[in-house]
């Protein structure tokens, strides 16, 4: 059997290579790095998390992304083996040890007697011999194949920013003003309610905080960039700062659901909040702290913060560009391109958003093309499932609007937003009708329940290709 080629190494790909491989289709894994780095990778290893370490809410009942995690699971995710064998605590999220997961993803395909990695870059469009390819060349693609891939399709990609936060050293952290506590004391997978790090703002505090955000000096942005859009599940606190002084207190130095038990009964104005980055507990990121600050700058702002007047920092934040294709004009409903089918795509360059979604449409894209190679046709997950919702999100639905004409396609996080709505709305004890808060929380879990018996019936369907 002929092997399939797998641009990428990143979340995305080694998902797509791993589905390819269980399935008993050849796969060689191309991946740049050492070769060529990244403005955003400091190793070699596959799936390497150049963000944040959380892969989010782990709720499969009442939280989209959970689950999403719950039905990779299912479908024999290495993504979700490895982040679950790795996890750090993180209050009701999925957390990892960076390192860890990175090495045992890397380990797992490179032990596959099915796999063969290269090391080298790909920067044109593959030779006309590799008759399946899949590019899952992430965010992060070559300038030279974006621009090969853009001059076959005739089409501009979009792109947008992503920034990275902080990391810093536990032990410079002083304890005697912050504290341990999850947000509502809130559990979570190998977590204990006490899972953050918070160190809390006056007023006054928040305030000079906030002119210090405002007022500091900016990495400057190359050529390239200068006309390129944030996107708002990312920005950068500074961004975030400048649409208004209330607004990370509103996002993530919300200070509700925390009690400071050096103040009692004084409440925060604000909250900063660092998560475990590590499986030893040495290193904390500082959540939601993406930024576009000088180094210089992040240090002298974020050491104004108490509790972190001695921070030692791991990394310091940093900020890339990001690229994906017009996927609902440019992509099939299986992710290959319409101008040359033999090539199918896969993660974020898809307009995907979060480090779950990449791997989920990388599973997604391995199982399409393991399938072609054993001559059947995969029916595509039920638009009622995660997986199928975010693939619907990807393919279409997005190029026409009534009475509005085409509109921009923007990259998503999975969300019940994206899932068809419910036949019939959810009741209480004796067919009581539900209201407000209630309300939603039984939609949400009447949809993670649909979603997960959906699943499970597609799966059963599609075991041939196993």
């Amino acid at each position: 059997m002929e092997a399939v080629h797998v641009i990428g190494a990143g979340l995305a790909g080694s998902e797509a290579a791993w589905q390819l491989a269980q399935r008993g289709v050849p796969v060689v894994v191309h991946e740049m790095r050492p070769v060529r780095s990244t403005e955003a990778h400091q190793t070699d290893g596959c799936a390497e998390l150049v963000c944040s370490n959380s892969f989010r809410s782990d709720d499969a009942q009442g939280n989209a992304v959970g689950v999403l995690h719950a039905e990779m699971r299912r479908a024999g995710s290495l993504i979700l083996s490895a982040a679950d064998a790795h996890q750090v605590p993180a209050g009701g999220a999925l957390a990892v040890d960076r390192d860890g997961f990175s090495q045992a993803v890397t380990r797992a395909l490179a032990e596959h007697p099915l796999i063969k990695i290269r090391r080298e870059e790909i920067a044109t469009l593959p030779p006309a011999e590799w008759d399946k390819v899949i590019i899952a060349t992430g965010p992060l693609t070559s300038a030279d194949l974006a621009a090969a891939v853009l001059e076959k399709t005739g089409e501009n990609a979009l792109a947008f920013f992503d920034a990275i936060a902080p990391i810093i050293h536990f032990d410079s952290i002083d304890m005697d003003k912050a504290w341990f506590q999850s947000r509502y004391d809130k559990e979570g997978p190998g977590g204990t309610g006490a899972d953050y790090i918070n160190c809390p703002l006056s007023e006054e505090q928040y305030n000079a905080f906030i002119d210090a955000l405002l007022a500091g000096e900016k990495a400057p942005l190359r050529d390239f960039e200068l006309k390129t859009p944030y996107f708002d599940g990312c920005l950068p606190i500074e961004v975030m700062a400048e649409r208004g002084r209330e607004t990370l207190r509103f996002g993530p130095m919300k200070p509700v659901g925390l009690t400071n038990p050096h103040t009692p009964g004084v409440k925060p104005y604000a909250v900063v909040q660092l998560r475990q980055d590590n499986k030893l507990g040495t290193l904390y990121n500082m959540v939601g702290f993406q930024t576009k600050l000088k180094h210089g700058e992040q240090v002298r702002i974020f050491r104004t913060i108490p509790g972190l007047e001695g921070a030692e920092f791991a990394r310091l934040g940093g900020l890339h560009r990001n690229t994906y294709l017009n996927s609902p004009r440019l992509l099939d409903k299986t992710l290959c391109l319409k101008a040359e089918p033999r090539l199918r795509f896969a993660g974020q360059i898809t307009g995907c958003e979060g480090y779950v979604e990449s791997a989920a449409v990388g599973l997604i894209a391995g199982r399409f093309a393991a399938a072609e190679r054993h001559g059947e046709t995969l029916v595509p997950p039920p638009p009622t499932t995660a997986l199928g919702a975010l693939l619907g999100h990807i393919t279409g639905g997005h190029l026409e609007a009534e009475g509005e004409g085409p509109r921009s396609f923007q990259p998503m996080n999975v969300n019940f937003g994206l899932f068809p709505p419910l036949t019939e709305a959810p009741k209480g004890e004796g067919g009581k009708r539900l209201r407000g808060a209630e309300k939603t929380l039984a939609k949400k879990k009447a949809l993670a329940a649909r979603a997960l018996a959906d699943l499970a019936v597609w799966l059963d369907t599609t075991a041939s290709a196993a």
